[in-house]
């Protein structure tokens, strides 16, 4: 039995506590102090996972000294704008010799178009062993013991292998990969085609719109995600099509459900503050936007989706604009 730190007392750093502590000693870490004195006092994330007992080998802290102390694997959930911020504040604590870090949130940093496991490494301590977690996974399910499988990534394969070997029981299957690119990547981008899936519905567009955006939005973040160096074959796997599916199809996502918001009419910043979370499909737009100007890869769906979160576009205008672009090969 191993003592796992979890960074972020959110929906999926509370689920993956619950989860992990099935085989494992779990600390979880808030940055809100009466966060954690609530998690202490009720046993349970009221806010996000109400109704979800937490075992008694969970621990809660606002100190990251304490949550890193002698844990052998630390899992940064924090949503994607934290990070950074996160990571820093954490180094002090990590020893890169005995520790591995993992990577369980979503998102390409704006300025320096890195990953977030590179953002970490680039944090923490040099020779830091730093993984990547990712598939579709609903905190609302994972908590709940419904059976869930996810991939764990990093480039060398050994150190993915370990958390693999920590982290996976009977209700989390976990695969490993040396593909960390690819795998996150496909988790990042397919927030925005998620946003879109929820605008179609919104509107009241059908099953064949909605596999439309799907499949051709699963062929622009391939096309992105190999120029960025992923291999084309991760994209196709559970931490691409299979996020990909779970994302757009369930009303647990909430990037679906903010998009469907503003397919209903509903300003942008409403439908932020409706869903109550983070939709990181709208924090990464511009990130991803600005990689496939870089690496001049050609994204109708992503341009649309900017065109109506960031410029005011009417859904059905960019509807239109993506029936009527030129006539194509399909691949």
């Amino acid at each position: 039995m191993k003592q796992i730190a979890i960074l972020g007392s959110g929906s999926w750093g509370t689920a993956l506590a619950y989860t992990l502590s099935k085989n494992n000693n779990i600390i979880l870490w808030s940055y809100f102090e009466e966060e954690t004195r609530d998690l202490q006092t009720y046993r349970e994330n009221r806010r996000f996972l109400k109704g979800v007992s937490l075992p008694s080998n969970i621990a809660f802290t606002s100190s990251l000294q304490e949550a890193l102390g002698i844990s052998q694997i630390v899992i940064f959930a924090v949503p994607s704008f934290a990070v950074r911020q996160t990571a820093l504040s954490a180094a002090p604590f990590f020893d890169a010799d005995t520790q591995i870090a993992v990577s369980v949130a979503k998102g390409l940093e704006e300025d320096t178009l890195m990953c977030l496991s590179e953002v970490i490494e680039d944090c923490l301590p040099k020779g830091s062993k730093v993984c990547a977690l990712s598939g579709p996974t609903h905190a609302e399910e994972v908590s709940r013991d419904i059976p869930t499988t996810i991939v764990c990534a990093c480039s060398d394969i050994e150190i993915a292998k370990k958390v693999q070997s920590a982290c996976m029981n009977d209700v989390l299957r976990i695969y490993t990969s040396d593909d960390i690119k690819g795998v996150e990547l496909g988790g990042t981008i397919k927030n925005i085609i998620a946003l879109c899936a929820g605008i179609s519905d919104g509107i009241g567009y059908g099953d064949n719109t909605k596999a439309a955006l799907m499949t051709r939005g699963m062929y622009e973040i391939a096309k992105l995600g190999v120029a960025m160096g992923g291999k084309s074959e991760t994209f196709y796997g559970l931490s691409g099509m299979g996020d990909l599916i779970v994302t757009c199809t369930s009303m647990h996502s909430r990037n679906r459900r903010c998009g469907m918001l503003i397919g209903q009419g509903m300003p942008v910043d409403d439908a932020i503050k409706e869903v109550n979370m983070v939709v990181e499909g709208i924090k990464c737009l511009k990130a991803v936007k600005k990689a496939a100007e870089k690496f001049q890869i050609e994204m109708p769906i992503l341009n649309e989706a900017y065109q109506v979160i960031y410029k005011g576009e009417d859904p059905r205008q960019s509807v239109y604009n993506l029936m009527t672009r030129d006539k194509r090969h399909e691949i």
